[in-house]
């Protein structure tokens, strides 16, 4: 069971942030592909008056991310001030812009690593490694549907 896991998993990863292979993306959707779309400037505008800038968007999924992956290596379960992002990251530079995405990458290439290494599967780490496909999936349809206002 742990081997089928891992290889639908690993699928659904790289469907959501590299290539989509058909399982539930259109081909050219995935997240790493949108954001190259996305220039600095367009990263920067909240979608509304309520509403998160792109840069936030991204900031906010490697956020979620790395306190997976501190959870799964060190047992880090302290309280994470998930609003943080929310209230801070608005407006970027070209420069900063790049910084959130490789970011993101470097992330995503650790979960990957960690997926593919990991010798068993337990209830916390198969929830976790799903809360990152379907987490990082809301957010890739919150920027497309957001890009759908930007880049009329």
């Amino acid at each position: 069971m742990s081997e089928d896991f891992r290889k639908n998993l690993l699928q659904l990863m790289t469907e959501t942030f590299e290539k989509p292979m058909g399982i539930y993306l259109d081909p050219g959707t995935s997240l790493f592909q949108t954001l190259e779309t996305v220039s600095a400037a367009e990263a920067s505008i909240p979608v509304g008056n309520k509403c998160a800038s792109l840069a936030a968007q991204v900031a906010h999924a490697t956020f979620f991310i790395e306190s997976f992956e501190r959870f799964a290596l060190q047992g880090d379960a302290s309280p994470r001030d998930w609003g943080e992002i929310w209230r801070t990251v608005e407006k970027v530079t070209p420069e900063e812009w790049e910084t959130y995405k490789t970011k993101l990458r470097d992330a995503y290439n650790r979960m990957i690593n960690l997926f593919t290494q990991n010798p068993t599967w337990n209830e916390d780490t198969m929830g976790g490694a799903l809360s990152i496909v379907v987490h990082s999936a809301y957010h890739l349809g919150e920027i497309r549907q957001a890009l759908c206002t930007l880049q009329k």
